[in-house]
This record gives structure tokens, sequence and C-alpha cells, in this order.
């Protein structure tokens, strides 16, 4: 059987580095965001990736769409047997919380929390209904923000907060079925999301914020979630696993 992975927000960023390392580990792959099917960084993604990956455009507040994209997807690519949910929006602008809009609100929990459920409700679902020969998982990429606090973005923090117990639920729903299901904390990642953050990330990170000393790449993501992905770490499903150079580890 064919080993299809679903990438939420595959384009670019986290996703992208997560897609070149299954790529790279014999997966066929499938890039699902909201972004146009002409934008630049959807022909530059799919020229790093090869003739194993296809984009398929759905944005993950048309819950009502869902059903639709991943028809489409098993018509051309086969039925998933990884999703990768890593899809998410930053907060509109960061601030004091006291100022934080019900829009600012309602649209990062629509994208980060509400639509990532009801995607993976549909792919879970569809698991469950094939059997299949091959190791089958979810992998949710939430961030260190599901645990650590940050006022100026209160929204952000909130909806990844959801994410890891959405998680932990899909996880306990899905052990019967020897479906694994991970959950990822990515910390501070050299991405689009965090280029306007760059100079003040990187003074702090020279500070000794992150014991690692350096930015997280894409790639360090994708290492992690290709053993995953195979089912090395089967009978862990459940698992969070920060990959953040230790940045969440408690310090005095």
């Amino acid at each position: 059987m064919t080993r299809v992975a679903l990438i939420t927000g595959g384009q670019q960023g986290i996703g992208l580095g997560i897609a070149e390392a299954l790529v790279g580990a014999g997966y066929r792959v499938a890039l699902v965001s909201r972004a146009e099917t002409d934008a630049p960084q959807v022909a530059a993604a799919l020229e790093r990736l090869g003739d194993k990956a296809r984009y398929f455009r759905h944005d993950l507040q048309e819950i009502d769409r869902v059903g639709a994209v991943l028809d489409l997807v098993e018509s051309e690519m086969g039925p998933v047997t990884t999703l990768v949910s890593n899809a998410g929006v930053p907060a509109k602008v960061r601030g004091d919380m006291f100022d934080l809009s019900p829009e600012s609100f309602d649209f990062v929990l629509g994208v980060n929390l509400r639509g990532a459920f009801f995607f993976a409700q549909e792919v879970a679902r569809r698991m469950v209904g094939r059997p299949a020969a091959v190791y089958r998982s979810l992998i949710f990429v939430t961030s260190v923000s599901a645990t650590m606090a940050s006022i100026e973005r209160a929204e952000y923090c909130i909806s990844k907060a959801g994410a890891a117990m959405m998680a932990e639920l899909f996880a306990v729903r899905l052990a019967p079925h020897g479906i694994g299901v991970f959950e990822l904390r990515p910390g501070i990642i050299a991405t689009e999301m965090t280029a306007g953050v760059k100079d003040k990330y990187t003074a702090r990170i020279e500070g000794g914020l992150v014991p690692a000393q350096r930015w997280g790449q894409p790639e360090d993501i994708g290492r992690v979630v290709v053993p995953m992905a195979e089912g090395n770490l089967a009978f862990a499903s459940g698992a969070v696993v920060p990959v953040d150079g230790g940045l969440s580890i408690p310090r005095l």
C-alpha cells in the first residue's frame, strides 16, 4: 500500500520541512493550505519536493468542505496514512491581552483549533472505516505556547493549549485501532511566521533563552516526524515531544 502523508500548511515553513523529510523517506505527500494554487510559495514547494507531491487548496475554516478535499486527495494519491496537522495562524496583532478583540480570538481559534479538529476528525473516521496493512498516524504540530504563557498573544496560546488536549483525545480514541497519535511542540523556529520578530528573539537566544543556543529550523521538526509516521514509536502513542532546543525545560 502506498504511504500518503497529508500535511496542512505544508507549502512553507515547518510544514515544508516535514514534507521534505517524508518525501525523503518514500512517502507521497499531499500539501493542503488556503494559499492559491498559483501562489509563488506553492510553486516553489512543489519544485523542491518533486513528483511525489501534490497541492490541494483548502481553508481549514471551511469545515463543510473537508470531505470534498479528502475525496480529491484519495482519488489522486490514495488513502491518507499519515496526517500532519500543522497549519496555523498567529495572533493578528501582538499586544496587551486586555486589548484582544473577539474577531482576532475567533479567527485564531477558528483555524488552529476548530478547523484542525474537524479536519482530523474526518481523516480519523476514514482511517477507522478502512483498515490498512501499513501503520497509520496523526501528528499534531502545536507549540511550546501550549504551556508557556505569552500575554501579548493570548489567543494563540489558548489555541495551542486546546490543540494539545485535542491530540490526547485522538490518541485515546484511536489507540484500539492501532493508529498512533503524537504531539510535537516546536519552540522558536525560523519560518515566515517568526520573521517579524527575528531580531528580538535572536538577542534573547544569544542571551540564554534557548539552551541549544540557536534558532530551530524546519528540518529539525521533519527529522522527528519520520519515525513517528513509520511506526517506530507505535507503543508511545499519545507522546508529547518538545522540539525546542531545551527552551521549555524549567530552569533556575
